[in-house]
């Protein structure tokens, strides 16, 4: 059943059905469409369009309908629906009969369409998120195994410089960091709700569009319901975010697959990312590595062709845009694939640590060192250079190394040189004068480890870094992986609360306000509050939850902080804190308190200690003393955004 039919007298051909009809593409957009559904029921509701008994038929059905949809997604593909919204609204048609006909009052599908996408940006955003910090961590891991590792670094495809094994690591954990922080960007600029704009110049009921992005877990609503519905610049920045990415993934494989080369056989892949030949049994191929170069060029198309579809299109919607979705789809799919199969690729690899250093010493790699000494001899560094390239001219045509002159031999080209000069052509030498901030010494790769954070390279400055103690560069690998491991769960896990998570907040919450930890609430009042919520996820099941209580502009309140008994211990509350805080940032509050009887939980979180009796009574109020504890034992803390950085 068409929903646009009483215009037309006739059908449309069976041919133009097929060409017009998204639902094989969009299908995947389900859930956000009854998601979204679901939140302009509760509007409606609210502008006296939907009765409250009619509401509450409403969103059984949409929830009932979701719940099939996400056991099984698959089955929406033998319907012969037009889109996700025609298959939604006729299956919630058949569930409610005439009522489900109202819900699409003072909606259109452009609206619609538009809000769907952006949800499911968001939420594979979080996903790809989480790709990105565990490649990274992958190759951390790597760094870590292998960074006292000789490897011969490269301009030109020619031996330039000896670096260390992991040095080259720390370069594409660079690379991934920038890739998270373009990732954040687009989302955040993503994060707007177009629900309300109708098919171009906005709905004609008094809808509260604040409200209802809220309740979608919007951090606003769009502004111009011109561009809400004609916008596809979020696809486009998650597009280019990929193609970025997937340019260094490309990148990263080209490497490998040189270092793999028998010319080179610096590192031997796992079996698990390689396959043979059907003619040559001796071949050991590294296909993996040559999919994701290949596949790179693919997320790179659809980022051209989306372009291309949008440079000429006149405001509002036009058919064209339902080519967004796509080369989209398939772009952040191929994209997090291949960072998965990269991390299998690097957990798995092998050094062969005796040829990379082998070839670290071949090619006059230590000539700038001999330049660099003579420079230290009072020779200018231009004369110095072509002194050196007589040597190396000179080496090559005997055969042999720079290290293998004599002094007296070496003297031919410059009397400055003395017995001191060995100590300086050694590849041990050549890496241990890096210790320049990002250099490549032993010292400064561990101290790089140590300070990386993913997404985040604020840390970094310009002046030199002395050499750090043994047990400095332990504590702070293990401070670096425990921020790490905290970026990885809010990543992975958390996400603004649903109206489908009510019965396992309430579970969680009256679990634990049973135990005394913190005040009950009602189911009617987690459903009244859910907008304020967020959960922590794993594996697809709510593992906790916690809330932020706004009580005016630059004040609000963490709440219902709980995580369930057996994901204690993996970061989930911390991610839940610092995903609230964030979220207090980007709305402009200046200040977070709580009340609790954990104060070192939330100290490490940047929270202090404050008198409780500063705080205003209804806050007081509010938050009633436990009956299962000591009424001291309960402190306010609090926690000043800082708004001059761009982040909380």
């Amino acid at each position: 059943m068409a929903l646009w039919g009483g215009r037309f007298k006739e059908k449309a051909s069976a041919q133009f059905k097929a060409f017009n009809d998204s639902l094989p593409v969009d299908y995947r957009m389900a859930v956000q469409d009854i998601v979204g559904s679901i939140a302009w029921a509760e509007a409606l509701h609210k502008v006296n369009v939907l009765s409250k008994d009619e509401l509450t038929r409403l969103q059984f059905a949409l929830n009932e309908l979701k719940d099939s949809v996400e056991q099984d997604p698959k089955q929406i593909l033998t319907s012969d629906a037009e889109d996700i919204h025609s298959w939604v609204e006729i299956n919630l048609i058949e569930k409610t009969g005439d009522l489900g006909k109202k819900l699409h009052t003072g909606r259109s599908r452009n609206d619609q369409v538009a809000t769907d996408l952006k949800l499911w940006c968001k939420e594979t955003g979080g996903d790809i998120l989480f790709a990105l910090v565990n490649l990274q961590q992958a190759l951390m891991n790597l760094a870590e195994r292998e960074s006292n590792t000789v490897l011969p670094g490269y301009t030109h495809l020619q031996r330039a410089q000896p670096v260390t094994f992991g040095h080259w690591c720390l370069a594409y954990v660079e690379m991934f960091n920038r890739d998270i922080g373009r990732l954040k960007d687009s989302l955040y600029r993503a994060d707007t709700s177009p629900l309300g704009s109708g098919a171009l110049a906005g709905t004609a009921y008094p809808i509260d569009r604040e409200e209802l992005a809220q309740n979608l877990g919007f951090r606003c609503a769009t502004i111009n319901s011109l561009d809400a519905v004609s916008d596809r610049d979020h696809v486009i920045e998650l597009l280019s975010s990929a193609s970025i990415s997937m340019m260094h993934l490309s990148r990263f494989a080209e490497d490998l697959i040189f270092y793999n080369s028998g010319e080179a056989g610096f590192i031997e892949l796992s079996d698990l990312v390689t396959s043979g030949s059907s003619l040559m049994p001796q071949k050991k191929n590294p296909d993996a590595l040559e999919l994701i170069r290949g596949k790179t060029g693919r997320v790179m198309g659809s980022l051209a062709g989306m372009i291309i579809t949008m440079k000429a299109l006149p405001l509002a919607y036009n058919k064209d845009m339902q080519e967004d979705k796509e080369g989209l789809f398939d772009a952040l799919d191929t994209w997090q694939e291949c960072m998965e199969m990269a991390v299998l690729v690097a957990d798995g690899l092998k050094v062969n640590r005796v040829r990379t250093l082998a070839a670290a010493q071949q090619g006059y790699a230590n000539s700038t060192e001999l330049a660099d000494y003579l420079v230290s001899k009072n020779i200018p560094f231009r004369e110095a250079h072509h002194i050196v390239g007589e040597v190396v001219l000179a080496a090559i045509e005997a055969g042999h190394a720079l290290e293998d002159y004599t002094v007296a031999q070496l003297q031919e080209f410059s009397p400055k040189i003395e017995q001191d000069v060995y100590q300086h052509l050694s590849v041990e030498s050549c890496l241990d004068k890096r210790e320049a901030l990002g250099g490549t010494s032993r010292v400064q790769v561990q101290k790089a480890l140590a300070d990386i954070q993913a997404g985040n390279n604020d840390n970094f400055n310009t002046q030199v870094l002395g050499a750090p103690g043994k047990d400095q560069i332990n504590m702070a690998l293990k401070q670096v992986k425990q921020r790490l491991n905290a970026q990885r769960a809010a990543a992975l896990s958390v996400r603004r609360a649903r109206m489908s998570d009510v019965d396992k907040i309430y579970q969680l919450v009256d679990f634990w306000s049973d135990k005394g930890e913190i005040l009950p609430r009602c189911r009617e009042n987690i459903i009244h509050d859910i907008q304020n919520f967020v959960v922590a996820e794993v594996d697809g099941f709510v593992v906790g939850c916690a809330s932020l209580f706004i009580y005016q502009t630059e004040l609000a309140e963490i709440r219902s902080t709980v995580v369930d008994e057996e994901a204690h211990g993996q970061g989930q509350g911390q991610a839940m804190v610092q995903y609230l805080l964030e979220f207090a940032h980007q709305i402009e509050l200046q200040k977070i308190i709580v009340l609790t009887y954990v104060p070192e939980f939330f100290n490490k979180l940047g929270f202090a200690l404050i008198d409780k009796n500063s705080l205003a009574e209804n806050i007081i109020e509010d938050s009633e003393q436990s009956p299962h504890k000591n009424p001291d034992d309960e402190v306010a803390m609090e926690y000043i955004v800082d708004r001059s950085d761009g982040g909380a």
